[in-house]
């Protein structure tokens, strides 16, 4: 037996276990392009046929959801721009915000779990993106209580983020949500804008 060891072991090959991806790009199904700015803050809008899939782009918990378009050209509130919208906090403490969605499944609601992949919404143009070509605005921050919209809009550029994803890399937001965390404060002010 001491001599048949040697002998397995050079014939046998060892094939390291393949996980399933950690993250995953969040619109699937249909075509979609997005760019690497945004107009005055850190987000990405993925630009999409209306009704495509938006999907959970990690497993975690939903945040906060919205399915009333409160917004209002006349007053133009931040809290309303994003018209539907869900977030959700990534099993990384991520948050993932989507909004000017069409729709949102019953099911996902504060609370519920989701694993990468679940599908959040439907591609809109609700709140300020109304009579824009659809889209999905995607942020990504860190949690926060409930309505500090200027928070959960996006903190980071997320377009890095999208590349990899997109190309089944897992690359983690995670130091660059924290380091951004650190420098401007849990609840940085309300910009005036």
């Amino acid at each position: 037996m001491k001599r048949l060891l040697p002998l397995i072991l050079l014939f046998s090959s060892v094939v390291p276990a393949q996980a399933a991806p950690i993250y995953i790009f969040p619109v699937v199904g249909c075509e979609y392009t997005y760019a690497k700015s945004h107009h005055d803050y850190p987000a990405t809008d993925i630009l999409a046929k209306a009704g495509c899939k938006y999907v959970a782009v990690t497993s975690g918990v939903i945040d906060e959801v919205n399915r009333v378009d409160s917004w209002s050209g006349k007053t133009n509130l931040g809290t309303d721009r994003g018209g539907l919208y869900v977030s959700f906090i990534g099993d990384d403490g991520v948050r993932y915000y989507a909004s000017h969605l069409r729709s949102i499944p019953a099911s996902i609601q504060p609370g519920v779990a989701v694993l990468a992949g679940r599908l959040l919404g439907a591609i809109g143009a609700t709140g300020s993106a109304r009579g824009t070509a659809p889209h999905v605005h995607f942020g990504i921050s860190w949690p926060t209580p409930a309505d500090t919209w200027w928070v959960r809009r996006g903190e980071v550029f997320p377009w890095k983020y999208l590349d990899a994803w997109k190309q089944g890399k897992d690359l983690s937001p995670v130091k660059e949500v924290a380091a951004r965390k650190l420098k401007v404060g849990e609840i940085p002010p309300v910009p005036k804008k």
